[in-house]
Formats: C-alpha cells, structure tokens, sequence
C-alpha cells in the first residue's frame, strides 16, 4: 500500500500551493458539541500539548471532519469511497524529541470506538526527527487492508503480541507491528519495542532522535460516513 511517510515530508511544500482548493466537502456535526472542528483537508489545532491533525492526504479521498474537546478526546466522521489506496490518517501528535537511548520511558494508553464496516487501521505512527524511519504499531484494523513489506517475525513486547514487517516506501523504512488480535483499549510500553529495532534487529542506531508519536486512524475506505471515536488517549515520556 502508498505508505503515509510521504505526507509528512511533502506537507510543508505542498499545503500552501494546495490551501484555496483543497478543502473538501463539509459533514454532519459531531454528536456533541466540541472545542475545536475542521473539515479542511489539512486543518490542524494545539491542545493540552497534543496537535489534532484532518491530514487528508491520499487521492481520491471524499469528505471528513474532525472535532476535539481536547487533545486527548477526539473523533472524526469519514466518508471515503469504496476504493484502493489509504484516503487519510486524521491524528493527535505528542512530539518527544529525545534519542532512543535517553528515553527512560516512553508508555501510551489509548480507548477508541471503531465502526464494523470500512477499511482502515487504528494505528500509532512514530517517527525519528529526520523521516527516515516510521515505525507503525496496528492496535486493531478492519477490512482490506495490510502493511508495507515482509513478516520479520512474531514478538512480545510492550504488553501486546505483534507480528512484525518490515519494508521501504521509497522515502523511508518502515517497521509495522500488527497486534495478533485487535483491541479498542489498552497500553502500550513503546520504549521496549524501539530497543528491540535498535539494539536486538539493528535496523536503526540508539542514538535516533524520536520526533513525533502520532496516535490515529489510517483510513482506506468508509462509504456512507463512519464514526470514529477516540475516546481517551494518552503520551507520556521521560
């Protein structure tokens, strides 16, 4: 599949080219009302140190919109037709900057409400400073829909089983650890898989810079408009 990696190098130059004309067609209102909505393609806000991202960014995409009452209390409704490649990863960012072997911890916790139809992953999207390497933790998925590259391996690590891919988009490389079985609540200890990238499999060097953990849904398909709630999140470093 296109990988999101490209977004994230790409943003920059091609949001203000893009800004007059990219904004897609508005949906229903959140259930309730929020702090904050956008149904921009890249509209985007700060809150309690987490930055809410609409981040429609693959082609052939229809309309979505997302709403916040906080950084780590967030949804979006999505409709995105039935058809090939990833539409959007609407996300909420908590930016880290330390190197890998100065993290102490790095622990996430996350509670979503998934729709049954679609296509699409609940996912984590962690990045070095540098965009060289994306590292991709699937907390559950539905539909067609599949990571970049080859199995490596089936592991345990931070609370959870994963099997594990591995694989390039053309940009950078990319380390998918798909849970064996999904779930809508947990938590996850993200420090224990970055040392096993780095220092068990050699796929990356410890002193990598951790940019950006991003938390959100990587959204291929979601006909008639789905909901996607997430209903608590949380990003903690030391």
């Amino acid at each position: 599949m296109v990988k999101s990696a490209i977004r994230k190098v790409t943003m920059a130059v091609l949001a203000p080219a893009m800004a007059l004309g990219a904004t897609v067609g508005l949906a229903s209102a959140p259930a309730s009302a929020a702090v904050w909505n956008t149904c921009d393609r890249w509209g985007s806000t700060s809150l309690d140190g987490y930055k809410l991202y609409n981040n429609i960014w693959g082609s052939g995409a229809g309309s979505q919109c997302l709403w916040a009452n906080s950084g780590t209390g967030w949804g979006v409704w999505a409709n995105h037709p039935n058809t090939g490649g990833i539409k959007s990863y609407p996300n909420s960012t908590k930016t880290i900057n330390k190197t890998i072997d100065s993290l102490g911890r790095l622990t996430s916790s996350y509670n979503v409400s998934v729709p049954s139809s679609g296509a699409y992953n609940t996912s984590y999207d962690i990045w070095d400073t540098d965009h060289q390497y994306e590292i991709m933790l699937w907390v559950n998925d539905n539909g067609a829909v599949g990571p970049i590259g080859t199995w490596q391996a089936s592991v345990s690590l931070g609370g959870h089983n994963w099997n594990v891919y591995k694989g390039s988009n053309g940009s950078n490389q990319v380390f998918s650890f798909l849970r064996t079985s999904d779930s809508r609540s947990g938590t996850v200890d993200i420090k224990p898989i970055l040392n096993w990238i780095a220092y068990t499999k050699g796929w990356m060097p410890g002193n990598e810079t951790i940019g950006d953990v991003q938390f959100g849904y990587e959204i291929t398909s979601s006909s008639g408009g789905l909901d996607f709630h997430t209903n608590n999140l949380t990003i903690n470093s030391g």
